[in-house]
């Protein structure tokens, strides 16, 4: 399956939202610290979340720690940033088994040392009316998490 890595989220009900759509797409969440809230806050279970859905979250000290995960869990992936600031759109890439979806913080997205840091070919964006700035987090994250699973046949589903 593919992986989904938040930086540094701010917003507790986007990130209780994305682990709920994590845990029904079969995705594996990153959380990228320092968090903008308590991963515990009443905002995050108010998502209706039950234990089972924080089985596949994984807390990251800091986005090197979280390279170093990557790059030790020993098996090959490709980091897409999905950010505003690039041309390539998120219905683009061929997604495979070990891609990784990373999104950045609702109020300031990615830092662009991360975004420019990858290939042109793994920056994504969704298409947006000219005069549109972006979408909400957890909107956005459904929106190429299921292009990517839709790519992948939809594997696992029922």
């Amino acid at each position: 399956m593919f992986d989904i890595a938040l930086y540094e989220p701010e917003i507790a009900p986007n990130t209780g939202n994305i682990i709920r759509l994590c845990a029904n797409c079969g995705a594996s969440l990153h959380l990228i610290e320092p968090l903008g809230f308590d991963l515990e806050e009443k905002k995050v279970r108010r998502a209706g979340l039950d234990y089972r859905d924080l089985m596949n979250v994984t807390r990251h000290q800091n986005y090197p720690a979280f390279l170093e995960y990557l790059e030790n869990r020993g098996k090959p992936y490709r980091l897409f940033a999905c950010t505003t600031k690039t041309t390539g759109h998120h219905v683009d890439p061929h997604y495979a088994q070990g891609d990784v979806l990373l999104f950045g913080p609702e109020t300031r997205g990615l830092p662009i040392n991360i975004i420019e840091g990858l290939p042109l070919e793994q920056r994504i964006r969704i298409p947006m009316m000219a005069e549109a700035r972006s979408l909400n987090l957890s909107n956005a994250v459904a929106i190429i998490a299921y292009e990517a699973w839709r790519q992948m046949d939809f594997d696992g589903a029922q």
